[in-house]
């Protein structure tokens, strides 16, 4: 098995403008993956995820904004080391890339970077397929979401 790139794709309901919406603003990523998001929506911002409690075992995770372009293409890297910038070598890359389809939006999501992180081979098996099981539970929940949307008045 290769550990190199994650891709899914995933067709919503939902126009281009509406998933962009969900999958770059951190209000809407806390309701479909993070328990709490905290940065700005502009090329170079730092932030964090934060996932559970980090006082019971949580994790606050770094996370830099690296392309906003409405409603085509957010992606940001992340797991860098807190204090660090965010580089290849360093951090993961996630990018959505956005497509009209139908009447709905295809997503793609890639998050590469695993072999550049320098892991010996049982640590990016294992942080690999961590993270394959992530982004299955949590996209799973992205579309659902996001249906909630268009019901609210």
């Amino acid at each position: 098995m290769e550990f190199g790139t994650i891709e899914r794709e995933i067709h919503i309901e939902a126009s281009p403008e509406i998933v962009f919406e969900v999958v770059s603003s951190p209000g809407h990523l806390k309701e479909w993956w993070p328990d709490d998001a905290r940065f700005e929506e502009i090329p170079g911002a730092a932030g964090e995820l934060v996932f559970g409690d980090p006082g019971a075992g949580g994790a606050v995770v770094s996370f830099t904004v690296l392309d906003v372009r409405p409603p085509r293409t957010f992606s940001f890297r992340w797991t860098h080391p807190a204090g660090e910038t965010a580089a290849e070598g360093n951090s993961l890359l996630v990018t959505f890339d956005l497509t009209p389809s139908g009447a709905g939006t295809l997503l793609k999501m890639t998050e590469s970077g695993f072999r550049e992180m320098g892991w010996e081979a049982a640590v990016l098996e294992q942080q690999y397929r961590d993270h394959v099981a992530g982004w299955d539970f949590h996209l799973s929940r992205l579309a659902p979401y996001i249906a909630t949307l268009r019901v609210r008045p």
